[in-house]
């Protein structure tokens, strides 16, 4: 009889922690592989690769209970495809990346799709998980129920992290069942209008799961039962999408492979208010989250773009292009980027773990 996977991923787990030690003792930089599709953001090219792809396989998932535990390394295509069974699904939505992104890359970047906008964002969704610190300590936080922290959440603040503090192995996750149905309704709307009405109608009970806008055209999605959708779209109006086409285009906003991420030239993300008014920005526009994420394509100086962002309430990632030098991730304030530094000495106090990234550590 075969070994439980829980017990052989004990074994890799074990591996891993002892080549972190290793690697600490001897103040060796670590560089974190996983499916390898953020390796463009993170940009640190720097320290001994530690593979962690071994980390592979689903080890517990209870349907009834909403629950799905696997380890780092395991595709989310994987996780899908077992929760598609169950008519259930992850509800963030992340991008699966040709199969390619895995459960903790989704974790360590915060990658959410569509629907992060309605449903919340990966962080949400996170009950417990396993790592190993900079010092190869094995360490464990949260559990696989949906009422598990008191205290300090330790394993939500890995989200966003990107690997910055701690080599994430295994995750416990939230699950949600598939809505009934969905209609896709457009409307042809400028930006301000569009943005306008997309916060009068998040404020209402409507069966909202994502919206997009970009080059006059606004694309919602309603998601739950039939009747719910049904008097949704009486009350809204619009045109419906057809099912196939607006399949394709909520996939390729998920997946990054609309039209609108093929241009070449200085891509940004901006992360802002859904009530923020038009950014006074040149360049193409296509945003998402009620207005939340603003993609932006633009050759305005980085410094202008970052007071643009703040000015709105958030900040700017720097995800493809720009000049020498500009940091991907927006700089922080002196005092927030201290208190970044100091839980980054507690967990890797030699700064081994990926170093360079964020690159405001």
């Amino acid at each position: 009889m075969p070994a439980p996977l829980s017990n052989s991923l004990a074994g890799v787990r074990a591996e891993l922690a002892a080549q972190v030690a290793l690697a600490a003792r001897q103040q060796q930089a670590l560089r974190l592989i996983g499916g390898g599709t953020q390796a463009a953001l993170a940009r640190a090219d720097a320290g001994q690769p530690l593979d962690l792809t071994v980390l592979n396989g689903v080890i517990a998932y209870e349907p009834s209970e909403l629950v799905i535990t696997a380890g780092a390394g395991t595709p989310l295509a994987r996780i899908e495809a077992v929760l598609a069974e169950q008519q259930q699904m992850l509800p963030f939505e992340p991008a699966l990346a040709d199969g390619r992104a895995t459960v903790g890359g989704a974790v360590a970047a915060q990658r959410g799709g569509p629907r992060r906008w309605m449903a919340g964002a990966t962080r949400d969704f996170i009950l417990g998980l396993r790592l190993i610190d900079g010092l190869g300590r094995e360490l464990g936080f949260g559990g696989q129920v949906i009422k598990n922290v008191a205290g300090f959440d330790v394993s939500r603040l890995q989200a966003g992290a990107w690997g910055s503090l701690g080599v994430i192995t295994e995750v416990s996750f939230k699950v949600l069942p598939c809505p009934q149905a969905e209609t896709t309704l457009q409307f042809q709307i400028g930006q301000a209008e569009a943005l306008l009405q997309v916060n009068i109608w998040a404020g209402q009970p409507l069966p909202l799961s994502a919206v997009s806008w970009d080059q006059g055209c606004l694309r919602v999605r309603l998601s739950g039962v039939p009747a719910a959708l049904a008097s949704a779209c009486r009350l809204l109006g619009g045109q419906a999408l057809d099912a196939v086409d607006a399949q394709q285009h909520w996939h390729s906003l998920r997946e990054r492979t609309h039209p609108f991420f093929d241009g070449a030239g200085t891509l940004w993300r901006l992360s802002v208010k859904p009530t923020a008014p038009v950014l006074e920005l040149p360049g193409a526009v296509l945003w998402e989250w009620g207005g939340g994420q603003r993609w932006l394509r633009t050759e305005a100086p980085a410094t202008l773009v970052r007071a643009q962002a703040v000015q709105a309430g958030g900040h700017a990632m720097l995800v493809q292009g720009g000049e020498a030098g500009t940091p991907v991730f927006h700089p922080l304030a002196p005092a927030v980027r201290a208190l970044h530094q100091r839980i980054k000495l507690a967990v890797d106090p030699g700064q081994i773990l990926n170093p360079g990234t964020p690159d405001f550590l």
